[in-house]
């Protein structure tokens, strides 16, 4: 078991305690000895540089990194899991396993993404808690914990988690749906309060990725199809992540920006995440409109960049075809693209277990033997040695590796000679810095009393809600349909009868009884990679609805006794054209309780939505377009743009 000097101490401070206890009738009470009026993280009785707050971040930096050996500061490139009690994999839970935390801490690695999901007081305990844990290691260097996006309505297993009590807003493609800047910016400064309120200081977003191929499964979290768009909103995402325009501050939450670059460029949508998704397909003019994207988040001088996992095809850089490997490995992606051309000076973050070896099971799996938790996605360089890989990624600019917490590959790296010891010293001062800028080392704990009230409080969820309303995107309103009056007799599918009868509705169980009928459906989707571990929990496949669908079906017979209002949840561009025609309203949705779009129906809201990107005619005109050009396929049924706003 790891102990440090300061658990000692705290030892003999409760033995000393308990003896007082015993004596205090025999003994005057002595006073207790003066603590020191500052934070003693190497626990040497004196204030050294690096814990003196009123000292600039660079002097501090260059105190601790003289105070580290070698193989700390190798550990600072590493961006671990806190792993959940009793669980194994993604660290999905509601406590931590502090064994294992302590472990990770001992080896100097201190920066985790967090998958927890409790109640916002049992979530700032479970943090402050690997604080404790951090400030009693050699040097006390605080844990930076981060974490996917948790306020929206699709979740994800990698790529996002559950609220836990967190406000629920609409999708990002929602956000892109409204088109403000002020009310992005309100929700990155409303989001982070709740992420720092239970201890949480790095945002692994927003997706600046352009959304170009739309049976892609991440789109849902960008901000659509036009890099113009996406600039402008993922740059007012940043500013208020960060909490300032000329960056990160002290009580903001550091963002990451991801995934650079060319990410949504997949052919058939197959996502990088898997072994048959490895690849992006563009050409020169298209790889700029991808990179123009991110033009707004770097411009707000977000604190990192991540780079995509795919291999992108058909690119060229100062007239060279850019390396055919994963973007993490690629230094003309990240140190002449990112930062020789775009100026970034942030920390750049590997995207997850790129080092990692794709073993048969990973590359391959059988139902007889799916892939489990054999995640890696060492994209062009499956072949080197897990300790090149290391040195490759490390020489073309990363700073940490994402998802990792084994010092001792890069380590054999760096000592081999394969990494310079310079490049391990740019990358630990940058790791460093950002924590100093975060404020950590002078305070990392937060008051888990009060993160219940600073977390999904009814103020704050009052606004999510005005934005759920906000993002929807209304198609259709023949005959002038909506909204309609109140206390309609309707027939539902797809959403719940508590919550109509709550606006007022009454629920009838037969269509022919009905005044109107509301049908929700989702887009079509398949599980064509069930074996895999994202491909199985990831939309895939077709976009269309087809005349034997039990969605079309449940529209046909419903069209057929009364009109009829159809909303389809688009996370992904879904076709709909044999639902328009029978469809009396309809509405694309980008995150919405069924209460909302009630709201919406009746009039007691009004949806401002524009669609963020087409919505195509056919699954051939899908399956003809370019996978790196937006908006790029024939005669799409609804274009970018489209959106009834009733008076």
């Amino acid at each position: 078991m790891f102990l440090s000097n300061r658990s000692i101490l705290r030892g003999a401070m409760l033995l000393a305690s308990a003896s007082a206890v015993v004596s205090a009738a025999a003994a005057p009470a002595k006073p207790a000895p003066e603590k020191p009026a500052f934070r003693d993280l190497n626990h040497n009785g004196k204030r050294d540089a690096y814990e003196n707050p009123a000292l600039g971040i660079d002097q501090r930096v260059n105190d601790l990194i003289r105070q580290m050996t070698l193989e700390e500061k190798v550990a600072l490139m590493l961006h671990g899991t806190l792993q959940a009690e009793g669980g194994r994999g993604i660290g999905a839970g509601k406590a931590y396993d502090k064994a294992a935390a302590r472990e990770l801490l001992a080896r100097g690695v201190n920066s985790f993404i967090t998958r927890l999901g409790p109640d916002p007081q049992t979530f700032a305990q479970e943090n402050n808690a690997v604080q404790q844990l951090a400030e009693a290691t050699r040097l006390g260097i605080p844990a930076t914990i981060s974490t996917d996006p948790r306020n929206h309505f699709a979740v994800t297993a990698g790529a996002s988690s559950a609220t836990g009590g967190f406000s629920q807003w609409p999708e990002t493609l929602g956000m892109a749906a409204i088109g403000d800047e002020a009310l992005v910016e309100r929700f990155g400064r409303l989001v982070a309060a709740e992420y720092r309120a239970v201890g949480i200081q790095m945002a692994l977003s927003p997706q600046a990725d352009l959304y170009t191929e739309p049976r892609w499964p991440r789109g849902v979290a960008t901000f659509g199809a036009d890099p113009a768009t996406v600039s402008r909103l993922a740059g007012a995402y940043v500013r208020g992540f960060q909490g300032s325009a000329k960056g990160l501050v002290k009580t903001g939450v550091a963002t990451v920006v991801k995934h650079w670059v060319g990410y949504g460029a997949e052919p058939e949508g197959f996502d990088g995440h898997n072994y048959y998704g490895r690849t992006a397909r563009l050409d020169n003019e298209s790889f700029a409109q991808h990179v123009a994207a991110f033009d707004g988040a770097l411009a707000a001088k977000s604190a990192g960049v991540m780079p995509t996992y795919v291999i992108a095809q058909g690119v060229t850089i100062d007239g060279k075809l850019v390396p055919q490997v994963g973007a993490g490995f690629s230094k003309p992606m990240i140190e002449g693209l990112l930062r020789g051309t775009r100026k970034f000076g942030g920390i750049v973050i590997s995207d997850w277990a790129i080092t990692n070896t794709c073993v048969e099971q990973c590359m391959a799996p059988t139902a007889e033997k799916p892939q489990g938790f054999a995640i890696a996605m060492p994209w062009g360089v499956e072949n080197l040695p897990e300790e090149d890989r290391y040195a490759m990624g490390a020489n073309a600019g990363i700073d940490q590796f994402g998802g990792v917490d084994n010092p001792a590959p890069l380590l054999a790296a760096v000592k081999a000679g394969k990494v310079p010891l310079a490049r391990v010293d740019q990358a630990a001062r940058r790791v460093l810095r950002l924590k100093f800028e975060l404020g950590l080392f002078d305070n990392p704990y937060v008051d888990a009393a009060a993160a219940a009230g600073k977390v999904g409080n009814a103020a704050t969820q009052a606004e999510a809600d005005k934005a759920q309303r906000a993002a929807q995107v209304l198609l259709e309103n023949k005959g002038g349909l909506l909204p309609l009056a109140a206390a309609r007799k309707v027939w539902l599918s797809g959403v719940s009868p508590q919550a109509a009868t709550e606006a007022g509705m009454i629920v009838v169980d037969r269509p022919e009884l009905a005044d109107v009928a509301i049908v929700r459906v989702a887009t079509p989707h398949e599980m064509l990679h069930p074996n895999h571990f994202f491909g199985s929990r990831q939309h895939e496949g077709r976009l269309d609805f087809r005349a034997d669908d039990e969605a079309t079906t449940t529209v046909t017979v419903a069209a057929s006794k009364v009109p009829t209002i159809v909303a389809v949840d688009l996370d992904r561009p879904a076709v709909v054209t044999l639902l328009k025609d029978k469809a009396t309203a309809l509405y694309g949705l980008f995150g919405a309780s069924d209460a909302v779009l009630l709201d919406l129906v009746t009039g007691k809201a009004k949806s401002k939505g524009k669609l963020p990107f087409e919505l195509p005619s056919s699954a051939k005109a899908v399956e003809d377009q370019h996978p790196g050009r937006p908006d790029d396929s024939a005669d799409p049924l609804y274009r970018r743009g489209d959106g009834i706003v009733l008076p």
